[in-house]
């Protein structure tokens, strides 16, 4: 059972699925035991093409014993669903820490950041659905496979739901317990009998199932998790993860799903600045912080971890926006004297 690529990327940073490269490991050498079937990249027995269309894993993994691997940070291409069945789980989010207890049920959208494991996933029984309904923003329209036979107004609501609320972890109704329990049954008896169309009928129960509870919960609804401004403010914000990538505005504004002239008006709109202006601020920003901290690094190197070609592109800029050269800001921290203020204000003229 072999991963050859990763099953989320975004512009200089990759994230793995859930059900990646420590989970096949851990499979192969006999840790877990992992009964799923999958479409793409995530680990299992494969579905064919036409059948389950979107969905990317489905099943169980079952750890008996003490387990010396966890799931490190990640996000899904699609939605996922866990509940867990037996023992207990971290699971984490940017948000917030969870020890997952039985009967948990987890709801995780594509952008949200999230690890299992603390740092391993200890002994438990966890049953996931990660299903693609055409979204990694949250600003885009969801598109749901054509095998469910929801009615247009339930599944509808439920799309308002799942979208305008992002609460990760809630208490699995009995039926929807029950439900994952079937799913995994029926995923492990299809290696013997064909059990799509027995699949097909538990995952609608389980998608209505998902609906009556969360109805019944009556959760907060924010409409202002969908918006366009939102999914480039998330984009924004994760830029400083990925300086070194050589980004224009036409990609920057395509890792968003939007056109040049949206996404300049956006992060104008959110910012203040246009898109290149912002990534130079964040360029130079970082710069200062890595001159201060990684004192073992040549410059050269900082100004190319900072999305610089050279060095001496790296200084002209740097020198425009703070008024000192990389090497005359870090002789002065490094000799102990006083930087005076640093603080830059924004401008591209040059850089």
């Amino acid at each position: 059972m072999i991963l050859d690529v990763p099953t989320y990327i975004e512009k200089g940073k990759t994230y793995y699925s859930d059900t990646c490269l420590p989970v096949v490991q851990a499979v192969e050498a006999g840790k877990i035991h992992l009964e799923t079937l999958t479409h793409g990249v995530y680990p299992g027995r494969k579905l064919d093409d036409s059948q389950l269309q979107g969905v990317l894993s489905l099943g169980y993994w079952n750890s008996t014993s003490v387990q010396d691997w966890g799931l490190d940070w990640h996000r899904n291409e699609g939605i996922e669903f866990t509940c867990l069945a037996n023992g207990e789980l971290p699971f984490a989010l940017e948000s917030g820490e969870y020890i997952l207890q039985p009967d948990d049920l987890t709801i995780t959208r594509p952008w949200q950041l999230h690890k299992v494991g603390n740092p391993t996933i200890g002994i438990n029984r966890l049953y996931v659905f990660i299903l693609d309904v055409g979204i990694r923003k949250p600003h885009q329209q969801w598109t749901w496979p054509s095998w469910i036979v929801l009615t247009k107004k339930d599944i509808g609501e439920l799309t308002r739901i799942l979208r305008q609320n992002e609460e990760n972890v809630w208490k699995a109704s009995p039926d929807l317990r029950e439900c994952f329990i079937k799913i995994g049954q029926a995923v492990r008896n299809s290696r013997y009998t064909d059990t799509i169309s027995k699949l097909t009928i538990y995952l609608n129960e389980f998608l209505l199932l998902l609906l009556e509870m969360l109805k019944k919960c009556e959760p907060s609804l924010n409409i202002s998790l969908t918006t366009i401004q939102r999914s480039v403010k998330m984009f924004l914000h994760d830029l400083k993860d990925s300086l070194a990538e050589r980004w224009t505005v036409h990609s920057m504004a395509e890792e968003c799903g939007l056109g040049v002239t949206s996404f300049a008006h956006y992060c104008k709109q959110i910012t203040n600045m246009t898109p290149m202006q912002l990534l130079m601020y964040k360029r130079i920003e970082a710069a200062e912080k890595m001159l201060l901290e990684k004192t073992d690094l040549s410059i050269l190197n900082i100004a190319l971890d900072c999305g610089f070609s050279t060095s001496q592109y790296f200084a002209s800029c740097f020198r425009k926006y703070t008024g000192i050269t990389p090497s005359e800001y870090r002789n002065k921290i490094t000799s102990g004297k006083s930087g005076g203020d640093l603080s830059f204000s924004v401008h591209t003229a040059g850089c």
